[in-house]
Protein backbone atom coordinates (compact mmCIF):
# COMPACT_ATOMS: atom_id res chain seq x y z
CA UNK A 1 0.00 0.00 0.00
CA UNK A 2 1.33 3.43 -1.00
CA UNK A 3 -0.26 6.03 1.26
CA UNK A 4 -0.18 9.54 -0.22
CA UNK A 5 -3.06 11.04 1.79
CA UNK A 6 -1.11 12.45 4.70
CA UNK A 7 -2.75 15.90 4.42
CA UNK A 8 -5.91 14.20 5.71
CA UNK A 9 -4.11 12.24 8.42
CA UNK A 10 -0.80 10.42 8.66
CA UNK A 11 -1.36 6.68 8.36
CA UNK A 12 2.13 5.44 9.18
CA UNK A 13 3.29 6.60 12.61
CA UNK A 14 6.60 6.27 14.44
CA UNK A 15 6.78 2.99 16.36
CA UNK A 16 7.11 5.01 19.55
CA UNK A 17 3.62 6.45 18.99
CA UNK A 18 2.01 3.00 18.75
CA UNK A 19 3.81 1.94 21.93
CA UNK A 20 2.81 5.11 23.80
CA UNK A 21 -0.88 4.73 22.89
CA UNK A 22 -0.85 1.07 23.91
CA UNK A 23 0.84 1.97 27.20
CA UNK A 24 -1.74 4.67 27.88
CA UNK A 25 -4.61 2.24 27.32
CA UNK A 26 -3.04 -0.30 29.66
CA UNK A 27 -1.53 1.93 32.35
CA UNK A 28 -3.02 5.45 32.09
CA UNK A 29 -6.75 4.82 31.67
CA UNK A 30 -7.62 6.59 34.90
CA UNK A 31 -9.15 10.06 34.50
CA UNK A 32 -6.55 12.85 34.92
CA UNK A 33 -7.49 15.79 37.10
CA UNK A 34 -10.56 14.03 38.50
CA UNK A 35 -9.16 11.89 41.31
CA UNK A 36 -6.30 11.89 43.78
CA UNK A 37 -5.26 8.25 43.51
CA UNK A 38 -2.00 7.07 41.98
CA UNK A 39 -3.37 6.06 38.58
CA UNK A 40 -5.13 9.39 38.04
CA UNK A 41 -2.02 11.29 39.08
CA UNK A 42 0.11 9.18 36.73
CA UNK A 43 -2.16 10.06 33.79
CA UNK A 44 -2.19 13.73 34.82
CA UNK A 45 1.62 13.76 34.90
CA UNK A 46 1.79 12.51 31.30
CA UNK A 47 -0.74 15.13 30.17
CA UNK A 48 1.22 17.85 31.96
CA UNK A 49 4.46 16.66 30.34
CA UNK A 50 2.81 16.76 26.89
CA UNK A 51 1.61 20.33 27.44
CA UNK A 52 5.19 21.30 28.27
CA UNK A 53 6.49 19.67 25.08
CA UNK A 54 3.87 21.40 22.91
CA UNK A 55 4.62 24.78 24.51
CA UNK A 56 8.35 24.34 23.94
CA UNK A 57 7.96 23.17 20.33
CA UNK A 58 5.96 26.25 19.32
CA UNK A 59 7.51 28.72 21.79
CA UNK A 60 4.32 29.41 23.71
CA UNK A 61 4.44 31.49 26.88
CA UNK A 62 3.45 28.64 29.20
CA UNK A 63 2.30 25.02 29.29
CA UNK A 64 -0.96 26.37 30.75
CA UNK A 65 -1.70 28.00 27.39
CA UNK A 66 -1.88 24.58 25.70
CA UNK A 67 -5.49 23.42 25.43
CA UNK A 68 -6.56 19.96 24.20
CA UNK A 69 -9.71 19.81 22.10
CA UNK A 70 -11.59 17.30 19.94
CA UNK A 71 -9.83 18.33 16.71
CA UNK A 72 -8.31 21.30 14.89
CA UNK A 73 -11.71 22.45 13.64
CA UNK A 74 -12.96 22.67 17.20
CA UNK A 75 -9.86 24.68 18.16
CA UNK A 76 -10.58 27.12 15.32
CA UNK A 77 -14.22 27.44 16.40
CA UNK A 78 -13.15 28.03 20.01
CA UNK A 79 -11.11 31.03 18.86
CA UNK A 80 -13.46 32.54 16.31
CA UNK A 81 -16.73 32.06 18.19
CA UNK A 82 -15.20 32.92 21.53
CA UNK A 83 -13.54 36.10 20.31
CA UNK A 84 -15.81 37.75 17.73
CA UNK A 85 -18.96 39.71 18.54
CA UNK A 86 -21.69 41.46 16.57
CA UNK A 87 -20.15 44.40 14.69
CA UNK A 88 -16.60 43.07 14.66
CA UNK A 89 -14.73 42.80 11.36
CA UNK A 90 -12.98 39.56 10.35
CA UNK A 91 -10.48 38.97 7.54
CA UNK A 92 -9.65 35.52 6.13
CA UNK A 93 -7.65 34.29 3.12
CA UNK A 94 -8.90 32.95 -0.21
CA UNK A 95 -7.23 29.59 0.50
CA UNK A 96 -9.15 28.65 3.64
CA UNK A 97 -10.38 25.21 4.56
CA UNK A 98 -14.08 24.97 5.46
CA UNK A 99 -13.09 24.81 9.13
CA UNK A 100 -12.41 28.55 8.82
CA UNK A 101 -14.62 29.49 5.85
CA UNK A 102 -17.87 27.91 7.05
CA UNK A 103 -17.33 29.25 10.55
CA UNK A 104 -16.72 32.73 9.15
CA UNK A 105 -19.85 32.56 6.96
CA UNK A 106 -21.92 31.41 9.94
CA UNK A 107 -20.60 34.29 12.04
CA UNK A 108 -21.38 36.67 9.17
CA UNK A 109 -25.07 35.72 9.52
CA UNK A 110 -24.80 36.71 13.18
CA UNK A 111 -23.53 40.24 12.55
CA UNK A 112 -19.81 39.80 11.88
CA UNK A 113 -18.38 41.75 8.92
CA UNK A 114 -16.32 39.47 6.68
CA UNK A 115 -13.67 40.20 4.05
CA UNK A 116 -11.49 37.74 2.12
CA UNK A 117 -7.97 38.74 1.10
CA UNK A 118 -6.30 37.45 -2.05
CA UNK A 119 -3.09 35.50 -1.67
CA UNK A 120 -0.47 36.70 -4.14
CA UNK A 121 3.13 35.71 -3.66
CA UNK A 122 4.43 39.29 -3.71
CA UNK A 123 1.34 41.31 -2.73
CA UNK A 124 -0.36 39.40 0.09
CA UNK A 125 0.49 41.85 2.88
CA UNK A 126 -0.62 44.82 0.81
CA UNK A 127 -3.87 43.03 -0.02
CA UNK A 128 -4.57 42.39 3.66
CA UNK A 129 -3.65 45.93 4.71
CA UNK A 130 -6.13 47.39 2.21
CA UNK A 131 -8.99 45.55 3.99
CA UNK A 132 -8.21 46.61 7.57
CA UNK A 133 -10.88 48.80 9.21
CA UNK A 134 -11.18 50.47 12.64
CA UNK A 135 -13.40 47.55 13.77
CA UNK A 136 -11.15 44.77 12.44
CA UNK A 137 -10.92 42.34 15.35
CA UNK A 138 -9.06 39.37 13.90
CA UNK A 139 -7.27 37.93 10.90
CA UNK A 140 -7.60 34.17 10.44
CA UNK A 141 -5.58 32.29 7.87
CA UNK A 142 -4.17 28.91 7.07
CA UNK A 143 -0.40 28.57 7.33
CA UNK A 144 -0.41 26.13 4.43
CA UNK A 145 -3.05 25.29 1.83
CA UNK A 146 -4.30 21.73 2.18
CA UNK A 147 -4.98 21.64 -1.58
CA UNK A 148 -2.11 23.38 -3.35
CA UNK A 149 0.70 23.31 -0.78
CA UNK A 150 1.01 27.10 -0.71
CA UNK A 151 2.68 28.48 2.41
CA UNK A 152 1.40 31.86 3.57
CA UNK A 153 3.79 34.47 5.07
CA UNK A 154 2.55 34.21 8.65
CA UNK A 155 5.49 36.10 10.14
CA UNK A 156 4.71 39.16 8.02
CA UNK A 157 0.95 38.81 8.60
CA UNK A 158 1.60 38.52 12.34
CA UNK A 159 3.62 41.72 12.31
CA UNK A 160 0.82 43.50 10.44
CA UNK A 161 -1.65 42.31 13.09
CA UNK A 162 0.60 43.46 15.91
CA UNK A 163 1.06 46.90 14.33
CA UNK A 164 -2.72 47.30 14.04
CA UNK A 165 -3.71 45.74 17.39
CA UNK A 166 -5.54 42.87 15.66
CA UNK A 167 -5.76 39.28 16.89
CA UNK A 168 -3.96 36.75 14.68
CA UNK A 169 -5.39 33.21 14.47
CA UNK A 170 -3.36 30.63 12.51
CA UNK A 171 -4.67 27.31 11.21
CA UNK A 172 -1.53 25.15 11.28
CA UNK A 173 -3.25 21.88 10.39
CA UNK A 174 -0.87 21.27 7.47
CA UNK A 175 2.33 22.73 8.91
CA UNK A 176 2.65 21.93 12.61
CA UNK A 177 5.53 19.45 12.89
CA UNK A 178 6.47 19.89 9.22
CA UNK A 179 7.83 23.43 9.16
CA UNK A 180 9.05 25.89 11.79
CA UNK A 181 6.46 27.86 13.80
CA UNK A 182 7.39 30.24 16.61
CA UNK A 183 4.41 31.95 18.25
CA UNK A 184 6.45 34.82 19.67
CA UNK A 185 8.52 35.48 16.56
CA UNK A 186 5.47 35.21 14.32
CA UNK A 187 3.19 37.26 16.64
CA UNK A 188 0.54 34.52 16.74
CA UNK A 189 -2.21 34.96 19.32
CA UNK A 190 -3.99 31.65 18.62
CA UNK A 191 -2.35 28.59 17.08
CA UNK A 192 -4.70 25.76 16.02
CA UNK A 193 -3.10 22.37 15.41
CA UNK A 194 -4.18 18.99 13.98
CA UNK A 195 -1.62 16.74 15.71
CA UNK A 196 -2.78 13.61 13.85
CA UNK A 197 -1.02 14.99 10.77
CA UNK A 198 2.50 16.39 11.12
CA UNK A 199 2.88 15.40 14.78
CA UNK A 200 1.80 11.78 14.20
CA UNK A 201 -0.73 11.46 17.02
CA UNK A 202 -3.91 9.37 16.66
CA UNK A 203 -7.04 11.07 15.33
CA UNK A 204 -9.61 12.62 17.68
CA UNK A 205 -7.31 15.23 19.19
CA UNK A 206 -6.82 18.93 18.53
CA UNK A 207 -4.59 21.53 20.13
CA UNK A 208 -5.17 25.23 20.73
CA UNK A 209 -2.41 27.45 22.08
CA UNK A 210 -3.66 30.80 23.35
CA UNK A 211 -2.55 33.69 25.56
CA UNK A 212 -6.00 35.25 25.95
CA UNK A 213 -9.25 33.91 27.37
CA UNK A 214 -12.29 34.42 25.12
CA UNK A 215 -15.59 32.85 26.13
CA UNK A 216 -15.52 29.03 25.99
CA UNK A 217 -17.33 27.07 23.30
CA UNK A 218 -18.68 24.54 25.80
CA UNK A 219 -18.94 24.45 29.59
CA UNK A 220 -19.12 21.64 32.11
CA UNK A 221 -17.04 19.57 34.47
CA UNK A 222 -13.33 20.32 34.64
CA UNK A 223 -12.32 18.61 37.87
CA UNK A 224 -11.47 22.06 39.28
CA UNK A 225 -13.52 24.72 41.12
CA UNK A 226 -16.35 22.19 41.28
CA UNK A 227 -18.37 24.16 43.86
CA UNK A 228 -18.81 27.04 41.39
CA UNK A 229 -21.80 27.24 39.04
CA UNK A 230 -19.65 29.11 36.52
CA UNK A 231 -16.82 27.87 34.31
CA UNK A 232 -13.28 28.32 35.76
CA UNK A 233 -11.56 31.37 34.25
CA UNK A 234 -8.03 29.99 34.22
CA UNK A 235 -6.13 28.07 31.53
CA UNK A 236 -6.36 25.35 30.40
CA UNK A 237 -9.41 24.34 32.47
CA UNK A 238 -11.64 27.05 31.00
CA UNK A 239 -11.65 25.20 27.65
CA UNK A 240 -11.37 21.55 28.70
CA UNK A 241 -14.80 20.51 29.93
CA UNK A 242 -15.23 16.75 30.05
CA UNK A 243 -12.72 13.93 29.82
CA UNK A 244 -9.76 14.52 27.54
CA UNK A 245 -8.35 11.96 25.08
CA UNK A 246 -5.53 10.50 27.16
CA UNK A 247 -4.37 7.79 24.67
CA UNK A 248 -4.17 10.32 21.83
CA UNK A 249 -2.30 12.78 24.06
CA UNK A 250 0.18 10.00 24.92
CA UNK A 251 0.64 9.43 21.19
CA UNK A 252 1.22 13.15 20.69
CA UNK A 253 3.82 13.09 23.44
CA UNK A 254 5.79 10.43 21.56
CA UNK A 255 5.15 12.09 18.20
CA UNK A 256 6.68 15.35 19.39
CA UNK A 257 9.81 13.49 20.54
CA UNK A 258 10.11 11.97 17.06
CA UNK A 259 9.65 15.34 15.34
CA UNK A 260 12.14 17.07 17.63
CA UNK A 261 14.82 14.51 16.78
CA UNK A 262 14.19 14.61 13.02
CA UNK A 263 12.90 18.17 12.53
CA UNK A 264 15.10 19.33 9.64
CA UNK A 265 15.21 15.91 7.99
CA UNK A 266 11.42 15.60 7.90
CA UNK A 267 10.80 18.69 5.79
CA UNK A 268 13.79 18.04 3.52
CA UNK A 269 12.79 14.41 2.83
CA UNK A 270 9.13 15.26 2.23
CA UNK A 271 9.98 18.10 -0.16
CA UNK A 272 12.45 15.91 -2.06
CA UNK A 273 9.66 13.40 -2.70
CA UNK A 274 6.99 15.94 -3.66
CA UNK A 275 9.41 17.85 -5.92
CA UNK A 276 10.34 14.61 -7.66
CA UNK A 277 6.66 13.92 -8.34
CA UNK A 278 6.08 17.50 -9.50
CA UNK A 279 9.05 17.42 -11.88
CA UNK A 280 8.05 14.07 -13.37
CA UNK A 281 4.40 15.07 -13.83
CA UNK A 282 5.47 18.32 -15.50
CA UNK A 283 7.07 16.25 -18.29
CA UNK A 284 3.75 14.62 -19.20
CA UNK A 285 1.72 16.35 -21.93
CA UNK A 286 -1.73 15.49 -20.55
CA UNK A 287 -1.07 16.39 -16.92
CA UNK A 288 -2.30 19.72 -15.52
CA UNK A 289 -0.25 21.24 -12.69
CA UNK A 290 -1.35 24.41 -10.89
CA UNK A 291 1.67 25.55 -8.91
CA UNK A 292 4.98 24.35 -7.56
CA UNK A 293 4.25 23.61 -3.90
CA UNK A 294 6.00 25.15 -0.88
CA UNK A 295 4.88 22.22 1.26
CA UNK A 296 4.65 18.44 0.67
CA UNK A 297 1.14 18.76 -0.81
CA UNK A 298 0.53 18.72 -4.58
CA UNK A 299 -2.67 18.92 -6.65
CA UNK A 300 -2.97 17.98 -10.31
CA UNK A 301 -5.43 16.75 -12.93
CA UNK A 302 -5.26 14.72 -16.13
CA UNK A 303 -6.89 16.10 -19.26
CA UNK A 304 -10.21 14.46 -20.18
CA UNK A 305 -10.28 12.55 -16.87
CA UNK A 306 -12.19 13.49 -13.73
CA UNK A 307 -10.23 13.62 -10.49
CA UNK A 308 -12.42 10.78 -9.17
CA UNK A 309 -11.55 8.58 -12.17
CA UNK A 310 -7.86 9.06 -11.47
CA UNK A 311 -8.33 8.40 -7.76
CA UNK A 312 -10.29 5.21 -8.46
CA UNK A 313 -7.64 3.98 -10.90
CA UNK A 314 -4.86 4.52 -8.36
CA UNK A 315 -6.90 2.83 -5.65
CA UNK A 316 -7.03 -0.35 -7.75
CA UNK A 317 -3.24 -0.42 -7.54
CA UNK A 318 -3.21 0.20 -3.78
CA UNK A 319 -2.21 3.87 -4.03
CA UNK A 320 -4.13 6.13 -1.63
CA UNK A 321 -4.66 9.72 -2.77
CA UNK A 322 -7.57 12.10 -2.32
CA UNK A 323 -9.68 13.35 -5.21
CA UNK A 324 -12.39 16.01 -5.28
CA UNK A 325 -12.71 19.36 -3.49
CA UNK A 326 -10.80 18.65 -0.26
CA UNK A 327 -13.17 20.75 1.92
CA UNK A 328 -11.64 23.94 0.47
CA UNK A 329 -13.98 25.58 -2.08
CA UNK A 330 -12.20 28.96 -1.82
CA UNK A 331 -8.90 27.44 -2.93
CA UNK A 332 -10.58 25.59 -5.79
CA UNK A 333 -12.33 28.73 -6.99
CA UNK A 334 -9.00 30.55 -6.93
CA UNK A 335 -7.43 27.95 -9.24
CA UNK A 336 -10.58 27.29 -11.32
CA UNK A 337 -10.92 23.70 -10.19
CA UNK A 338 -14.26 24.04 -8.38
CA UNK A 339 -16.09 22.00 -11.06
CA UNK A 340 -13.81 18.95 -11.21
CA UNK A 341 -11.69 19.19 -8.08
CA UNK A 342 -8.13 17.88 -8.10
CA UNK A 343 -6.12 14.77 -7.40
CA UNK A 344 -4.08 15.50 -4.27
CA UNK A 345 -0.81 13.84 -3.35
CA UNK A 346 0.48 14.51 0.18
CA UNK A 347 3.54 12.79 1.58
CA UNK A 348 5.05 12.22 4.99
CA UNK A 349 8.43 11.27 6.40
CA UNK A 350 7.55 7.58 6.04
CA UNK A 351 7.10 7.75 2.26
CA UNK A 352 9.96 6.94 -0.11
CA UNK A 353 11.30 7.95 -3.51
CA UNK A 354 10.61 4.40 -4.71
CA UNK A 355 6.92 4.88 -3.89
CA UNK A 356 7.03 8.16 -5.80
CA UNK A 357 8.52 6.35 -8.82
CA UNK A 358 5.74 3.75 -8.75
CA UNK A 359 3.16 6.54 -8.53
CA UNK A 360 4.66 8.38 -11.51
CA UNK A 361 4.67 5.12 -13.50
CA UNK A 362 0.94 4.63 -12.86
CA UNK A 363 0.11 8.22 -13.81
CA UNK A 364 2.14 7.85 -17.00
CA UNK A 365 0.06 4.77 -17.84
CA UNK A 366 -3.13 6.81 -17.55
Amino acid sequence: MIYFDNAATTFYKPKSVYLAVNYALKELSANPGRSGHKLSLKAAEMVFNTREKVAKLFNANSFENVVFSQNCTMSINMCMRGLLNDGDHLIISDLEHNSVYRTAKDLEKKGIELDIFEYERNNTIRNIASLIKPNTKAIVCTHGSNVFGIKLPIKEIGQLCKDNNIYFIVDAAQTAGVTDIDMKRDNIDYLCIAPHKGLYSPMGLGVLITDTKPKPLITGGTGSSSALSTQPNFLPDKYESGTINVPAIAGLNAGIDFVQKSKKLIFQKEMNIINYIYNELSKMNNTILYNKPDLPVLSFNIKNKSSDEVGDYLNKYNVCVRSGLHCSPLAHKKFNTIEKGTVRVSVSYFNTIEEARQFVYLINNI
